[in-house]
C-alpha cells in the first residue's frame, strides 16, 4: 500500500482522497444549497483545522489573506496555474508539486476600476475583471465533484438587479441556483431533515438554521432575477449536457473576503 504524505499547506488530490474524502453526497450538497441556509455547507473538520493553521502562517508571512489573494493567488484574466486540484476544464498541465510561494508579497491595492467598467458582474464580463480558480480548501464535496471559485472585481449584488422588496432577504440568504438538471427539480428544502445526520458532527439542527420565509410569487421571481447573470455565466462555462452544477453567492454575513465578490460552483460531470 502506498502511503500518501500528509502536508500542511493546500492539499493535493491524493491527500483529499486519503485523508479528507467527501462526507456529503451530491444530492445532499444540492439539498444544502437549496435549503436557504448556505451556512450548512461545511469543510471537513480536520481540513478546516489545517486551513486555520495555514492561515496563521500566511498572515505572518504576507500580512493578510487579502494581500495573498489579490497580489498572488488571483491572476485576473488568466487560467488557474496554481491549483493542486485542477478542474477537468483546465487546459494546463497539472502541477507535479506544490507551487513555491514567494518569500514576501508587496501589498499593492487593486487599481481603481476604469470609468467604462461594467457596473456589475454579468455573463459577458470581460476576463480582466475575473479570476476563476479551484478552491484550494474545498468543502466536503463528493470525490467526483469540483469546487470552483469565480472571483470578480465587479459587484454581484447591485441595485439594478436586486429590487428593494427582496434586498433584506438577499442580504441574509445570498443567491443560488442549479444548472444541468434537465427536467428534474433540485431537492426540495422539505427533504433537509433526512440529510441532517450527515451534519451531526457540526451540531446542525433545524432550529439553528437561518432561513427567510418564502415570499410571494412576485418576490420569488425577483429573487430569480437577482441571480440571472450568474446563472447565465455558469451555463456558458459548464455545458449543461455535460455537467450538473449547484452554485451560490454568500450573503455578506458569510463572505470570507469583504470587498471582493465571488461565486462558489459545485460541478459534477455527468
Amino acid at each position: 500500500m502506498t502511503i500518501v504524505p500528509l502536508g500542511t499547506g493546500p492539499p493535493t488530490r491524493a491527500e483529499m482522497l486519503a485523508y479528507y474524502p467527501g462526507k456529503f453526497s451530491w444530492t445532499e450538497m444540492k439539498t444544502f444549497v437549496n435549503s436557504g441556509d448556505l451556512g450548512l455547507l461545511k469543510r471537513d473538520k480536520a481540513l478546516q483545522k489545517r486551513y486555520d493553521e495555514w492561515n496563521v502562517g500566511l498572515r505572518k508571512r504576507y500580512g493578510s489573506i487579502v494581500n495573498f489573494l489579490v497580489n498572488y493567488r488571483l491572476q485576473w484574466g488568466k487560467p488557474d496555474a496554481l491549483s493542486l486540484l485542477p478542474s477537468a476544464l483546465s487546459t494546463l498541465p497539472p502541477l507535479t508539486s506544490p507551487p513555491v510561494l514567494p518569500d514576501s508579497i508587496e501589498p499593492v491595492a487593486l487599481p481603481p476600476l476604469p470609468a467604462d467598467a461594467p457596473p456589475y458582474f454579468t455573463a459577458s464580463t470581460p476576463p480582466d475583471y475575473i479570476s476563476i480558480i479551484q478552491n484550494d480548501w474545498p468543502y466536503s464535496v463528493p470525490n467526483d465533484v469540483e469546487h470552483t471559485l469565480i472571483w470578480t472585481r465587479l459587484p454581484i449584488f447591485h441595485s439594478d438587479l436586486i429590487d428593494d422588496k427582496i434586498a433584506s432577504r438577499i442580504d441574509q440568504d445570498g443567491i443560488w441556483g442549479f444548472t444541468g438538471l434537465g427536467d428534474e427539480n433540485p431537492p426540495s428544502p422539505s427533504t433537509l431533515p433526512a440529510c441532517l445526520p450527515s451534519l451531526a458532527e457540526w451540531g446542525v439542527t433545524l432550529d439553528k438554521m437561518i432561513v427567510s420565509a418564502r415570499g410571494t410569487p412576485d418576490e420569488e421571481a425577483l429573487v430569480l432575477r437577482a441571480g440571472e447573470e450568474v446563472m447565465k455565466f455558469v451555463r456558458n462555462r459548464w455545458i449543461e449536457s455535460e455537467w450538473e452544477t449547484a452554485w451560490f453567492v454568500n450573503p455578506p454575513r458569510l463572505q470570507s473576503v469583504p470587498g471582493l465578490a465571488h461565486i462558489h460552483v459545485f460541478a459534477c460531470k455527468k
